[in-house]
């Protein structure tokens, strides 16, 4: 919290953040929770779902009260706030510091007069809603062709005369059956429990219509009840709910496996219109004539081609016989060209025999060229031309070495043009070795 700071004069100074929140806190302390009545003025919902309006004294007093709504209390309303709706609003009292203005932040809001029973209703709906009794995963889809209806209500209220015009305008081949019961005051709990009882039983009905016109949260109490919740709830047969008008909510509304916003509308769901239906059968009809119509016609032409072919058998012998003579003169022919085909491999084949022979043969005379080159330079008559001589100790063996001889032994030396006889006068190594 800003403190108020000591001016010179010692006197407290306030700043405006200081004061609105000081003003603030106070006003959170003593107004924490508050319950309000008025009368709706200048409403108005935000794109973001959040709602501002006025509170007035209905007896019109120059007295009004800002209020602010945000989208999660919104959210739970079940009627529509309007201009001129008297209503009990609970929250608390705050200031919009931006603006320095008085403002009253509400939290729920319900009609003026409800009293006990709203605060009933909404106890009830909260304990069922603990107990899955209103779980969307519950609900079961209506039958899509229903044969029999059943409708449970007053046969003095106007909600019947309201389902049978609907049913007699929409659905005229759909039979009704009415399990009449009170819809208002303390005997219509128990009788509209014995009329979904005895409906169940029966089994006699393809979906239940439970309605009953329009009026006050006393008038629909009925319908609020936990026996009549839970007989709902637990119906074999499915439950359209269409009670009240479209602004009023109800627990047999959340019980049902569909809600309507009202009784006219609880037939019109619960019964698809003859005319859509009338309409679909012709479209069927018209693609079940145009597929037959075009399966007779294919099958006509198939029929013709058929019968076009057994009118002239002339024509299939020819055919045979066509192919007879192109197969004779194939089978006549085939010998012939199998033997001018193997003597043209022959010819193939020999002509690459021929040539593989001459390749060899040039291979071995490219090789024995060679080999004698080799051979010629390797002849020892070469070299013995160019003025060497070769000795042997007179065995035939090479003199290869001094050491091998001795003073006064006797050697050959051959010459490229013959050969000498020599004697060894003396041996004189070589320094080196």
């Amino acid at each position: 919290m800003i403190e108020p700071r000591e001016a010179a004069s010692n006197r407290r100074v306030w700043g405006v953040a200081g004061l609105l929140e000081a003003v603030s806190q106070s006003l959170a302390e003593r107004f924490s929770v508050v319950a309000v009545g008025g009368e709706i003025t200048g409403f108005t919902r935000a794109a973001s779902g959040h709602c501002y309006f006025g509170l007035k004294d209905a007896d019109g007093q120059a007295a009004s009260l800002r209020c602010a709504m945000f989208r999660r209390a919104a959210a739970m309303l079940d009627f529509a706030p309007a201009e001129g709706v008297l209503v009990e609003v609970r929250g608390r009292v705050a200031v919009y510091e931006p603006r320095g203005e008085l403002q009253f932040v509400v939290e729920a809001m319900r009609r003026a007069g409800a009293g006990t029973l709203y605060e009933q209703f909404l106890a009830l709906r909260a304990r069922l809603t603990a107990e899955g009794l209103f779980d969307a995963d519950t609900k079961r889809a209506l039958p899509t062709h229903p044969r029999r209806i059943g409708v449970i209500t007053s046969t003095a209220g106007a909600a019947l005369h309201d389902v049978l015009t609907a049913l007699a305008r929409r659905a005229p081949q759909v039979e009704v059956l009415v399990y009449p019961s009170p819809v208002q005051g303390a005997e219509a709990p128990p009788a509209l429990v014995e009329a979904l009882r005895r409906a169940n039983e029966r089994a006699e009905v393809d979906v239940l219509l439970l309605v009953r016109g329009g009026g006050s949260l006393e008038d629909l109490w009925a319908f609020n009840d936990e026996r009549v919740v839970r007989a709902v709830a637990l119906s074999a047969l499915p439950v359209v709910c269409g009670v009240g008008h479209e602004t009023d909510v109800t627990l047999c509304d959340l019980a049902a496996d569909l809600r309507a916003p009202t009784p006219t509308a609880a037939a019109e769901l619960a019964a698809p219109s003859r005319t859509s239906l009338l309409q679909h059968l012709a479209a069927l009809e018209r693609g079940l004539i145009l597929r037959v119509d075009h399966r007779l016609q294919t099958l006509a032409q198939r029929l013709d081609r058929l019968a076009l072919r057994l009118s002239r058998p002339s024509d299939v012998l020819t055919r045979q016989r066509r192919l007879l003579e192109l197969l004779a003169q194939r089978a006549s022919a085939a010998p012939r060209r199998r033997v001018e085909l193997q003597g043209q491999r022959l010819i193939h084949l020999e002509q690459r025999h021929e040539r593989a022979h001459r390749e060899i043969l040039a291979r071995q005379h490219t090789r024995l060229n060679a080999l004698q080159a080799r051979l010629q330079a390797l002849d020892p008559q070469h070299v013995l031309a160019r003025g060497y001589a070769w000795l042997d100790d007179g065995a035939g063996g090479a003199v290869t070495s001094v050491h091998a001889l001795l003073p006064g032994a006797e050697v050959r030396a051959v010459l490229a043009d013959g050969s000498l006889d020599l004697r060894v006068l003396g041996v004189q190594p070589s320094p080196q070795g």
